[in-house]
């Protein structure tokens, strides 16, 4: 009773007080300090302390704090598993070959020049058929990322472009968990809730395509040192890793275990010991070097002596290869864990329910209805990062609403969409934002202004709800009938 007395009577700036500290430690980490990426860890643990004072000072035990914490950690605990996989999958995949093969494959067949758009479009295409952005991003994402550095074309935008590419397939393919957990969590069918985001999926896509498409990637004076480059990134890896058919097998697994809908660690681990088995058995490599390229990731000190010497004077080469690992996922878990203390406080403290409320209050029409929900999905997101859980908590207390203001449900699917689903990847804390940022190499705050469609998706998503009662297009009434 103490509890929920407590609760009913925080006010609205206490509530709030926790994520105003991450705000500020934020800004003030990237202008006055040198912290790096050890600034998110900073933010999220004295934010938690705030959280954490405020329980106390409202007499809320350390025990509930924590097992909030606990709890949530817990409903994400598969995402993470997922996390750690795909970081053994990368290591492997660079030790059999398959990411290598990626590279040279793309080095033959994309242009210099267009490398943003590619990026764009394959990773698009990847994650349509697949239904998954991580999937997207940690396997052709890797190898894009690879062909970038090769020919010296910006890491940011290209981690932009892939981002961009695998949330837009990601949201638009029926197979995607985050698709069919935004419907349910609204009552909307799916095949509904996929057309009425063409609204806003549609314009982000074609401004993200024509931007990438007329950005170049190199200065013309630059062009002739890129392609020395990416002859002498081929004939390294000819020379290492022989490029063959059969590296190809691991990914076209990972796509059988998708249609399958085999759980994804499965899928994954199964790719990742196919990859490691054909490394030992048709490349030069020692089933030592399969458990630390699982373990530690790929190194130069597993090709024979005469191969180290080359491949250390190619620098693009190093940054290519030498990556992944079981451990390279150890420093995005103690991100996610810290964020869990600030969860499990916010939750215990009653602060997440009033400043959700306090939305709601404020809700008069359609433009404010959509806004509240746009930012409550991203303020739950932020304090669970677990996109599943906060869909189904929005679409939950926001349902009543859009129907009082006699709007469809799949208006609310796609506020969930644009807000929990496309600004995962965007935020330098969740699990989804930690995934990109270490598995692409780049930080979240170097490639989110170009995580184009990402951005686009919410801003129109606002548009539409603003021009409602002018043209209602992009908008889908229960009923015909003018809005007060």
């Amino acid at each position: 009773m103490h509890s929920n007395a407590v609760n009913r009577l925080m006010p609205l700036w206490i509530a709030v007080l926790p994520l105003f500290t991450l705000l500020c430690v934020f800004i003030g980490g990237a202008l006055f300090t040198e912290l790096g990426g050890n600034l998110v860890v900073v933010a999220i643990l004295l934010s938690a302390v705030v959280a954490g004072l405020i329980g106390y000072a409202r007499g809320i035990k350390w025990q509930s704090m924590e097992k909030a914490a606990v709890d949530k950690f817990a409903d994400v605990f598969p995402v993470v598993l997922i996390l750690l996989s795909i970081g053994g999958l990368i290591g492997s995949w660079m030790l059999s070959g398959t990411i290598p093969l990626f590279v040279w494959l793309g080095i033959a067949l994309i242009d210099l020049q267009f490398i943003y758009v590619s990026a764009f479009i394959a990773a698009s295409v990847m994650s349509l058929f697949t239904g998954s952005s991580w999937a997207s991003a940690g396997t052709i994402g890797v190898a894009l990322m690879g062909l970038a550095t090769v020919m010296d074309a910006s890491l940011p935008i290209t981690a932009g472009a892939v981002i961009s590419g695998a949330y837009f397939g990601d949201k638009m393919s029926p197979l995607s968990d985050s698709t069919n957990i935004s419907a349910i969590a609204a009552k909307a069918d799916l095949y509904e809730h996929i057309r009425h985001m063409i609204y806003t999926a549609l314009p982000s896509f074609m401004i993200a395509l024509v931007v990438f498409a007329v950005i170049p990637a190199n200065q013309a004076s630059d062009s002739i040192n890129a392609q020395h480059a990416t002859q002498a990134m081929q004939i390294m890896i000819e020379h290492v890793f022989l490029p063959a058919w059969w590296q190809m097998l691991p990914p076209l697994l990972i796509m059988v275990a998708i249609v399958k809908k085999w759980p994804p660690v499965v899928g994954i681990t199964l790719s990742t010991l196919l990859a490691l088995l054909l490394a030992v058995g048709l490349q030069p490599f020692s089933v030592a070097d399969a458990v630390n390229a699982y373990l530690h990731g790929f190194t130069l000190d597993m090709l024979p002596a005469s191969q180290q010497h080359d491949a250390t004077t190619n620098t693009a080469f190093v940054k290519l290869v030498v990556r992944g690992g079981l451990y390279s996922m150890v420093g995005t878990l103690v991100v996610i864990i810290a964020a869990f203390l600030l969860a499990g406080a916010m939750q215990a403290t009653g602060a997440l329910n009033v400043i959700i409320q306090s939305m709601l209050k404020a809700v008069k029409g359609t433009f404010s209805l959509v806004a509240s929900t746009l930012v409550s999905g991203v303020t739950l997101l932020s304090l669970t990062s677990h996109g599943g859980v906060s869909s189904l908590i929005i679409g939950n207390l926001y349902q009543p609403a859009y129907t009082k203001h006699n709007l469809a449900n799949v208006n609310l699917s796609r506020s969930i969409e644009d807000s929990v689903t496309l600004l995962d990847p965007l935020l330098p804390w969740t699990v989804s934002g930690l995934f990109m940022a270490t598995t692409l190499g780049v930080a979240t705050i170097d490639y989110l202004p170009w995580a184009l469609f990402c951005l686009g998706g919410p801003l129109f998503s606002l548009l539409w709800a603003a021009l409602a009662t002018r043209s209602g297009f992009g908008i889908r009434r229960l009923k015909l009938q003018t809005e007060s």
